[in-house]
């Protein structure tokens, strides 16, 4: 019967202690919540997976990603850092959305073959998405982007436990802009192409508990893509 008890609470430790997730933000004593940038792990490479062509675009994608190198006893092997080991496949292309981990996108020119890098910055890229309803409406190439841009909970990793934040770009990687506010979390976004417009929430973790929760400031917001310069603006539905 003592063995019994012993488990039972032995098991019931295990499951709270599985169940504790650390928060998406975590504030320094100080308060002050700028985060410095991550640098890149040096014990990782780059590699490329095959181009992408948007259809109607001048423009060949290239996804950039990074594996680690595990040595074992006997050889080194490689393994993708969200794929699991022996995959070198870590991005899908899917109705005009590029989905996956991705670090960098590259964006090559079909005519004149010269390459440009979307940013020299650590960040993770999960999903691009090619605004076709617009580009059918306004002749404008626009991709909209999901991105991981600072660890926020000081891990030390870029990963899904960070803030997702919402980035803007032109369809060769010119003007790579971030929407959402500084250490707001992305809700949702979506295009409403009879206005010409992306609209987007994001929440602000206003009691600084370093949770996203009921408690917290929802911001609505939209941008007119007809517009030359992407102006951020506020809406009230509620």
């Amino acid at each position: 019967m003592r063995n019994f008890i012993i488990l039972v609470f032995a098991l019931i430790f295990l499951t709270s202690c599985g169940n504790d997730e650390k928060p998406k933000v975590i504030y320094p004593e100080n308060g002050v919540i700028e985060i410095q940038e991550l640098k890149k792990d040096s014990t990782r490479i780059e590699i490329a997976d095959l181009p992408i062509h948007i259809d109607s675009t001048n423009y060949l994608i290239h996804p950039i990603g990074e594996y680690e190198i595990y040595y074992g006893s006997r050889s080194s092997y490689f393994s993708s850092s969200s794929y699991g080991s022996g995959s070198f496949s870590f991005s899908g292309y899917r109705e005009y959305e590029i989905s996956g981990n991705l670090y960098n996108l590259i964006f090559e020119d079909i005519e004149s073959e010269k390459t440009r890098m979307l940013t020299d910055k650590n960040i993770r890229i999960k999903s691009v998405r090619f605004l076709n309803k617009i580009f059918e409406k306004t002749s404008k190439q626009i991709l909209v982007y999901r991105v991981l841009d600072k660890d926020t909970n000081r891990d030390n990793k870029l990963n899904d436990s960070d803030i997702s934040t919402l980035y803007i770009s032109n369809i060769d990687g010119t003007k790579f802009t971030k929407l959402t506010a500084e250490f707001h979390e992305l809700i949702d976004w979506d295009i409403v192409p009879i206005k010409n417009r992306l609209y987007f929430r994001s929440i602000e973790d206003s009691n600084r508990n370093g949770d996203f929760d009921k408690e917290d400031k929802i911001s609505y917001q939209f941008i007119d893509l007809s517009d030359k310069e992407w102006k951020i603006k506020q809406y009230k539905p509620i």
